[in-house]
């Protein structure tokens, strides 16, 4: 099994999509780290050998941003929106979504599972 900063690449799977478990690789950037250190794309990731990994693992860290350094930067980012108490850090600070979703029926993976109100939808029976 292939260790790439820090994280085990998955078994049995072409590298290009292998690769895409580090976080801050996507498809794009999977593509040219592989065709810059001189592997195939649809080579199987039980295959592949200590010196490619370490050509990978050199190719990532020399020209790109990604896994801890990538989080952390990320993280003070938002950290910084929260100091500075503009709309975008308020909603962070507030769990709620941050790029203008709607809020009324929507937004359950900011929010969290809906808790129902005691009475709201109260029936009154009419004469």
């Amino acid at each position: 099994m292939a260790r790439i900063l820090g994280v085990d690449l998955p078994r049995n799977k072409e590298m290009r999509i292998a690769i895409r478990s580090i976080y801050g690789v996507g498809a794009k950037l999977a593509v040219d780290v592989l065709n810059s250190s001189g592997i195939e794309l649809t080579r199987n990731s039980n295959d592949i050998s200590e010196e490619e990994v370490q050509a990978i693992r050199n190719v990532l860290e020399s020209g790109f941003s990604v896994e801890g350094d990538l989080r952390r930067e990320v993280g003070l980012n938002i950290k910084r929106l929260k100091d500075m108490g503009c709309y975008r850090g308020l909603r962070h600070r507030r769990g709620l979504p941050v790029r203008g979703q709607r809020t009324h029926t929507n937004a359950r993976t900011r929010k969290g599972k809906a808790v129902a109100i005691a009475g709201k939808k109260s029936i009154k029976q009419m004469k």
